[in-house]
């Protein structure tokens, strides 16, 4: 999504604190340098177990991991693609472009289809998972955003506090649920993953990433990664955290951002115990 926060006005209103600043910028590269290299062993509520490339010009929206390699919709028109991507070397194995007019989002794959939204066109597209050929179209109110799957259901957000869960073969609403937190409903629900009965969700524009019931809306847990977003020094603020995949088999998530360069495979400390 193209949308921009305000921008807060900054002022310095004293000369010494620009001396302090210019003063202090090499004992904090001293202190990066050494909070990059222990990071890993952080008590963050994960755990980095390695780092892999990612294409520093896609715009990543969705995002999941089957057979051994990487799915990924990207966004932006014209520039909208899904593409296989081997986890190891970051390339793309095969690919299908987007028409210019749509602007992809989240996908989600359910037997033998891969469904990927669009944001404000209303229509999303149905591929073959083997050989990504498209092979229809279904649509749908609102805008697009993140899409997974419970294995039963799709389940959709749109930008607001609610998930969908529609019919893959009907795509009618089967049931939707509000997504609350301690501070009321939770809103900009993005990338969608779904993993051992929780729906993992990036929250559009922060370093969050919130694990929710699916059953009643309830946030599980938040979880900060601030660390990774602060590695990948992103040059753009629409450089953010976006794209979650789960590989059951090794209990290891994937982790990416738009624009990044780096896919982050790691670990999480479980919730439910």
């Amino acid at each position: 999504m193209p949308r921009r926060p305000k921008r807060r006005k900054r002022s310095w209103t004293l000369p010494i604190a620009i001396v302090a600043l210019i003063a202090g910028i090499a004992g904090w590269e001293v202190v990066r340098r050494g909070a990059s290299a222990a990071q890993d062993t952080l008590d963050l509520g994960y755990e980095i177990l390695a780092r892999h490339p990612h294409d520093p010009t896609s715009y990543t929206q969705g995002l999941y991991f089957e057979d051994g390699i990487l799915v990924e919709g990207t966004g932006r028109r014209g520039q909208s693609v899904l593409r296989k991507v081997e986890i190891d070397s970051g390339n793309v194995i095969e690919e299908v472009v987007l028409p210019s007019q749509y602007f992809g989002e989240g996908i989600a794959t359910v037997d033998s289809r891969i469904f990927q939204l669009t944001w404000t066109s209303g229509l999303g597209f149905i591929y073959d998972k083997d050989s990504l050929r498209q092979i229809g179209q279904f649509s749908y109110p609102g805008e697009g955003w993140g899409l997974t799957t419970d294995g039963q259901d799709l389940i959709m957000s749109d930008g607001t506090a609610m998930l969908r869960f529609l019919d893959p073969d009907s795509f009618a609403e089967v049931r939707r649920v509000e997504v609350r937190g301690p501070a009321g409903p939770v809103i900009d629900l993005n990338e969608l993953e779904y993993v051992n009965g929780s729906v993992y969700a990036n929250i559009w524009f922060s370093n969050t990433i919130v694990e929710i019931d699916p059953l009643s809306g309830a946030v599980i847990r938040e979880i900060d990664f601030t660390p990774l977003s602060e590695e990948t020094r992103p040059t753009t603020s629409d450089a953010v955290l976006n794209g979650i995949a789960f590989d059951p088999a090794r209990e290891r998530f994937f982790l990416t951002g738009k624009l990044w360069p780096t896919m982050f495979e790691l670990r999480l400390e479980s919730a439910r115990r």
